[in-house]
């Protein structure tokens, strides 16, 4: 494991602290004629054979900088066929670390990932499961009338609200699971703080209620799954 850790502290530190975003710009306009991309590669080995500072991984550590040149590569002439560029960026990292993962495990690959497998904690993957979009989905369903009934007189982002939510909903969970109630209390304060300003302009009896009923029904949704899950052991 301290091998895969060290190539992962390596990935992280050429992929996102020495790479400058000119370098970026410039791989993206001139792709496979970047010298910036060679540049990061060699940047690359040089982090992966300074963090394992043994010379006879010198080959393990070659093969990942071929393959992600190769992955940087794809990219950048996929780049142009997604609209949303997250895609190809989230793509691009779970390759690199599913490279890593290979290597540094590769005398017992499978055994590894069915070790990793059996300790995989189902109860606390179905819970996170079910604070993300499942609660998202069930909430609009039990709000769909009211929202009818709202009326905004600003713009926000697109599904903001949703994310907001899926995201205090994964807190609510984790502190649940660490026994800290009372930061659940402190995340309330927080979202009525910057909730205090549209509700003071807007001046909404409805959007006031509206508000109130779907935060205590998010936080709901999150306690439940946390009790259920802490009381499943």
């Amino acid at each position: 494991m301290i091998i895969f850790t060290k190539l992962l502290l390596a990935h992280l530190m050429g992929d996102f602290v020495f790479q400058p975003t000119r370098w970026l710009i410039h791989k993206e306009a001139n792709k496979a004629r970047s010298g910036f991309l060679y540049a990061h590669i060699v940047i690359h080995y040089g982090l992966m054979m300074l963090l394992l500072w043994d010379l006879s991984f010198w080959k393990m550590a070659l093969v990942i900088a071929i393959s992600h040149y190769l992955i940087d590569l794809a990219k950048l002439y996929a780049n142009s066929l997604f609209k949303n560029k997250l895609y190809p960026f989230l793509i691009d990292q779970l390759l690199h670390l599913a490279v890593l993962f290979a290597c540094a495990f590769f005398g017992n690959l499978w055994e590894t990932i069915a070790t990793l497998w059996e300790q995989i904690d189902w109860p606390l993957i179905t819970a996170i499961v079910f604070v993300t979009y499942p609660s998202a989905i069930i909430m609009s369903k039990l709000l769909e009338n009211m929202s009818e009934q709202i009326e905004l007189d600003h713009k926000s982002l697109p599904n903001a609200g949703k994310y907001i939510g899926i995201i205090e909903r994964l807190f609510v969970l984790i502190f649940i699971i660490l026994g800290r109630w009372e930061a659940i209390g402190l995340l309330i304060t927080a979202k009525s703080v910057f909730r205090f300003n549209d509700l003071k302009e807007s001046n909404s009896r409805k959007l006031t209620e509206y508000i109130l009923i779907g935060t205590l029904l998010s936080f709901g949704l999150a306690v439940l799954a946390g009790l259920l899950y802490v009381h499943s052991y």
